[in-house]
């Protein structure tokens, strides 16, 4: 578990000086200059994510068991990661309703995804990288509504519906396919 706790303090901490320590991260780019602070942040990033790998890989080894595994919970996180997956897809396809009105939807999806496997997993280790990730993702999105920000384009019926196809290509891809190929895990019991 040090290994995981490691990881999200380097990873989750990198990635919250823009909303925490926006002054500090300034300085840091003024002293670095802008590319230097983006070397470095790309190494500690790097270097968190391999430590979250590696420390929940660990973890699930030996599992804590926190509490029992409810039936049917999975059926209702593979629902919250149907709208993860179309929040994450508003993120890059243009000109869609969703990004126009939600502004910041690719936190959004990390606090679905988040919250989806809080729900679905019961130990230890999963509380600790999903909750660290909701709780990251929900300072993050406070803290971009606080900042002015341009209006995303207005949205049209094509960029929606393209973003909807794509969420739930994507949805369908890690459902069926990838979490079980990659992880080991089929989220739908197959």
């Amino acid at each position: 578990m040090t290994w995981l706790a490691l990881g999200l303090a380097l990873f989750l901490g990198i990635h919250l000086t823009r909303a925490l320590a926006p002054n500090w991260r300034n300085g840091q780019m003024a002293r670095m200059g802008e590319k230097g602070w983006k070397i470095r942040y790309t190494i500690v990033s790097l270097i968190g994510f391999g430590l979250i790998l590696w420390g929940f890989s660990q973890a699930r080894l030996r599992p804590v068991v926190l509490w029992p595994h409810i039936p049917g919970i999975n059926h209702a996180a593979a629902a919250l990661m149907l709208i993860a997956m179309i929040l994450m897809a508003a993120a890059y396809v243009p000109r869609n309703h969703f990004k126009a009105k939600l502004q910041h939807p690719m936190t959004l999806s990390v606090k679905t995804w988040a919250f989806a496997h809080l729900i679905a997993n019961n130990t230890l280790a999963d509380v600790m990288l999903f909750g660290s990730f909701l709780v990251w993702s929900i300072l993050v999105f406070r803290a971009a509504r606080r900042r002015p920000a341009p209006a995303a384009p207005p949205g049209t019926v094509a960029g929606s519906l393209a973003t909807l196809v794509a969420g739930f290509a994507l949805w369908a891809f890690f459902a069926f396919w990838a979490h079980a190929a990659w992880l080991g895990i089929a989220p739908l019991g197959r």
